[in-house]
């Protein structure tokens, strides 16, 4: 039992780079009109601190219509959910361009005074963006997928009613960060767990959706449409740390991300064929498979459509986290 979830990271470059028009609301523009055409819905990861930091400096006037794209997207249906890069609280727009404060780049390293106050901030502000002070997001996703150490920013997150993360890319390894998700290739297609997000826990309060991956050679990774893709200016590495970089990348099979911007059609579907094969040989279990993308990359919408209806032949169903949340619970806690 298949079942497909797209999230979408919504943001900017990673520098700090980049028109919100272009990088932002444009493309989710034309997602949006995609998902219409299919009658889906998909997870809108909602990078909080950059809006915030634009607002409140009055760098972009194209704040207001992201913030009302927001807002209709959540009156829609489409799940609006909780994305955090913490480098940009502490941000200064000088010289025309923004200066982010990379001692806070990993949220969980924080001590958890400084984590506490950065989720009631976040969670705050996307509940101005919705329109609701009330609301609270169901699913989290750390950015550059840094859930590690977990536990004091899972404990401050589940505080704020946050139940969900989609962090973990099975085999994902950066050394500089001290990230290692690949003890989590011995897990299954979702999982519970409380302190540490790679080791399933049957009592856990969180629930682990990861990113689908496949193990892959290195130079699969080296598609002309991935190549492409802009990545902003980036920060400036020392030695040291371009060398663990490369560490990270010299591996016999490297984790290959279900992301419908950076692969093409042929790649989403061939990626997808083998998930129906493993479903014909157990129906039964249930397979969230969860699908990424980013705003920023999103120059090729007749691949999402394509794949999109390649679903709909396949019968295979397109769901947010919200609509398969209580039913994965229910089958994690009767395990």
């Amino acid at each position: 039992m298949i079942k497909c979830i797209f999230t979408l990271d919504y943001e900017i470059y990673g520098d700090g780079t980049g028109s919100l028009n272009e990088l932002v609301y444009q493309p989710t523009e034309r997602l949006l009109h995609v998902f219409e055409k299919w009658d889906a819905r998909f997870v809108n990861y909602v990078e909080v601190a950059e809006f915030e930091r634009i607002e409140a400096a009055g760098t972009d006037a194209a704040i207001d219509r992201v913030k009302r794209q927001v807002k209709d997207m959540h009156s829609n249906g489409h799940e609006i959910a909780l994305h955090l890069h913490p480098q940009w609280y502490n941000a200064r727009f000088q010289q025309g361009q923004w200066e982010l404060d990379y001692s806070e780049y990993n949220l969980c390293t924080l001590p958890q005074l400084r984590i506490a106050e950065i989720v009631d901030r976040s969670v705050n502000y996307l509940g101005y963006m919705v329109d609701n002070s009330q609301f609270s997001p169901l699913s989290f996703r750390a950015g550059n997928w840094l859930f590690q150490p977990t536990r004091n920013a899972a404990l401050e997150l589940a505080r704020r009613g946050l139940q969900i993360d989609s962090s973990v890319f099975k085999g994902g390894l950066q050394r500089n960060q001290n990230l290692d998700y690949r003890p989590a290739q011995r897990n299954g297609y979702y999982w519970t767990f409380s302190s540490d997000v790679n080791e399933p826990d049957p009592m856990g309060r969180w629930l682990e959706l990861p990113i689908y991956t496949e193990m892959v050679p290195p130079w699969k990774m080296a598609t002309s449409k991935r190549m492409g893709m802009g990545t902003g200016g980036g920060t400036r590495s020392s030695l040291p740390k371009k060398l663990k970089r490369a560490m990270d990348l010299l591996r016999f099979r490297y984790p290959l991300k279900f992301d419908f911007c950076r692969m093409t059609f042929p790649e989403l579907a061939s990626m997808m064929g083998r998930v129906i094969l493993q479903d014909r040989q157990d129906p039964d279990t249930l397979k969230p498979i969860v699908a990424i993308g980013h705003s920023k990359d999103l120059n090729d919408i007749e691949t999402v459509d394509a794949f999109l209806s390649f679903l709909r032949e396949q019968n295979i169903p397109v769901v947010t986290f919200e609509n398969i949340f209580t039913k994965v619970s229910e089958l994690t806690h009767s395990n």
